[in-house]
């Protein structure tokens, strides 16, 4: 199943959804604030996880203020979201701009699924064709020895009687 739609920018552009987020704007919330933000998740080799650069967690560029960035997939579109908590009043201000670059690698990685998914099922066709041809290989040498002078008989079950049928 793939990550991403299959027109991602187009997406981007024209859900009111996207649109709204790619304005910069505040969000309130009144019950308190868990921001939990993870920037590389560890990965299938059980290497250790990668430091965030500067370039995505920056405590330098303004003092008081976190500057963050942060890609993801949002309803299968790849977005970058950018933007910036004060670090003593714990808000902020943030907003989400399309990520070309990471959807063009999605896209390349739909693709090859796709792809692969496709040589799988050609595969299988073949191999069942296969055995098909195959099966009916078998029941043809069958038919030739079971019935030599190739008269074949097929019983056909009725509520009378069961009639034969000579071919």
């Amino acid at each position: 199943m793939p990550r991403v739609v299959p027109d991602q920018n187009s997406k981007f552009t024209n859900e009111e959804f996207f649109r709204k987020l790619s304005r910069e704007c505040e969000a309130f919330v009144a019950t308190g604030t868990n921001l939990s933000l993870q920037f590389f998740p560890a990965n299938l080799h059980g290497d250790q996880r990668q430091v965030p650069s500067r370039e995505y967690v920056d405590f330098e560029r303004e003092t008081g203020k976190v500057h963050l960035k942060a890609p993801m997939i949002l309803n299968g579109v790849c977005v970058m979201w950018r933007g910036w908590i004060d670090l003593q009043r714990l808000d902020g201000m943030g907003f989400l701009e399309y990520d070309d670059e990471r959807a063009q690698h999605e896209d390349a990685l739909a693709q090859a699924a796709f792809e692969e998914a496709r040589r799988r099922t050609r595969d299988f066709e073949d191999r069942d064709r296969s055995h098909r041809e195959d099966l009916e290989l078998k029941m043809k040498l069958i038919n030739h020895f079971i019935f030599p002078d190739n008269t074949y008989f097929c019983s056909l079950g009725t509520k009378d009687s069961s009639a034969h049928l000579a071919i």
